[in-house]
């Protein structure tokens, strides 16, 4: 296991009050009474949308059936950290011998109290990456030079100086940058000069959307955020329930049309206009377990994907979900803890669990092709103590991803390494020793696929 083995692990329990120092509320999420399932949901209350008999595992009626991916094309840019407004891209045609060309250091990689992550985005011939202490770098594409870095903190608070989360997204030669030192920004993408920086009461641990001349993010406080892109102007809000625990990676919202899909830390999977906030719908991606304490941290940390008039979402309480955009009610589900974002392709929608299970699902019903484990043989066990007393646990490795490229996926993982299936069979069919830990997904622009280690560096595949 690598040394970082729990930043995303998750279970860091978080208040809502934190501020941009990121203090760490004493809630103990394993500190609870089973009572068993309520039957009927009382004010403030979930009840599950999952029979608690559903079983995971693939369907006999799908054995050796095809499916149709979609066809490979290159990207020209990756604004956004799923790619598009609806962060969703398909097949892209990108490195094709999977061959490590350059690593770059771009700052402060995780440390005590310090984590990573902001996913990547790239445009302009530039990969645009944060490192742990809020510094935006722009990083040549081919070369891997640093041509300019900005940081994020505004040095004007004595308790900012320590903060993590937030994210980058590129629009129109603009970068826009939400920040855990409570700010929203625009800079300039070729100079990283600051254009506007808007102040918000609560910290921002996932990365900006924008659209339409807005910018779209979600707070710590479970609130939606929109800004003016070119004034830095605060717009309309949306305030989602309040919640005491979450992840330490946040979601990002997604557009479709006129429409906006944000997933919060309590499980809510909310559908508004963008234009004037007005709700549409709100499902609650919420299951109750009589095993795992952990299933009361609600949250939905992966971006929420939209395709082809679906809404595809996986929370942390153990609810994957495909549901209507249009009318937000739930076509199907699945038992599934995910903590990262789900790609749906073709007549397939990927996911990889928290236990690092890699499923493909069809996307018309969710009856499952094939199943595939990265977490084969792993045995859990103590380093450090005495004698096997004592010591720190060592917990599953966390995967993250999954990129489709040139009908194959690409998974990376707090092992070190990026993983390569076979997108029709669940065949693993290389390994590249990446000699760094990474939990954000791949990206592609070009002929090149990007990753982002713990350690801060950049890494290009060809």
């Amino acid at each position: 296991m690598m040394k970082h083995s729990t930043i995303l692990a998750v279970f860091l329990v978080a208040a809502l009050g934190v501020s941009g120092c990121s203090t760490v509320s004493r809630l103990n999420p394993f500190d609870k009474k089973d009572e068993g399932p309520a039957e009927l949901a009382g004010e403030g209350q979930r009840i599950s949308i999952i029979p608690p008999d559903q079983v995971l595992e693939p369907a006999a009626a799908l054995k050796g059936v095809d499916f149709a991916l979609p066809p490979v094309e290159k990207v020209a840019a990756w604004p956004l950290p799923g790619g598009s407004l609806e962060q969703v891209v398909g097949n892209v045609d990108a490195a094709p011998d999977l061959s490590i060309v350059w690593r770059k250091s771009f700052g402060q990689g995780v440390k005590r109290g310090r984590y990573l992550t902001a996913p990547p985005v790239a445009a302009d011939g530039k990969v645009f990456v944060m490192d742990a202490e809020g510094r935006v770098a722009a990083m040549d594409a081919r070369s891997g030079a640093q041509l300019w870095r900005t940081a994020t903190n505004p040095g004007d608070n004595k308790r900012d100086r320590l903060a993590f989360g937030g994210g980058v997204a590129y629009a129109d030669g603009k970068l826009y940058v939400s920040s855990g030192y409570r700010q929203v920004l625009q800079m300039d993408a070729g100079t990283g000069t600051v254009g506007w920086r808007a102040k918000t009461s609560e910290s921002i641990h996932g990365a900006p959307t924008v659209s339409g001349g807005r910018v779209f993010v979600v707070a710590l406080d479970n609130t939606l955020l929109t800004f003016d892109s070119a004034t830095g102007a605060p717009s309309w809000t949306y305030q989602a329930l309040s919640e005491s625990s979450r992840i330490l990676s946040a979601s990002s919202p997604a557009i479709s049309g006129d429409t906006v899909v944000a997933a919060f830390g309590s499980g809510e999977l909310v559908a508004l206009r963008t234009t004037n906030g007005n709700d549409l719908w709100n499902e609650a991606l919420s299951r109750a377990s009589r095993t795992s304490a952990l299933s009361e941290i609600r949250d939905i940390p992966g971006r929420p994907a939209i395709y082809q008039g679906d809404v595809f979402a996986v929370s942390h309480s153990g609810v994957f979900a495909a549901t209507d955009l249009r009318t937000g009610q739930a076509r199907w589900t699945l038992p599934v803890v995910g903590v990262t974002a789900p790609l749906p392709a073709g007549d397939v929608v990927y996911v990889v669990s928290k236990t690092g299970e890699v499923i493909c699902a069809s996307r018309e019903n969710g009856q499952i092709f094939w199943m595939r484990s990265l977490n084969e043989g792993f045995k859990s066990k103590r380093k450090g103590g005495v004698f096997g007393i004592g010591g720190q646990r060592q917990n599953r490795p966390i995967w993250s991803g999954p990129l489709l490229a040139n009908d194959r996926l690409l998974i990376v993982g707090q092992t070190g390494e990026m993983v390569v299936l076979n997108a029709k069979t669940g065949e693993i069919t290389k390994r590249v020793d990446l000699k760094g830990a990474s939990i954000m997904s791949p990206i592609a622009m070009g002929d090149m696929v990007y990753v982002v280690t713990e350690e801060a560096d950049l890494i290009a595949i060809r």
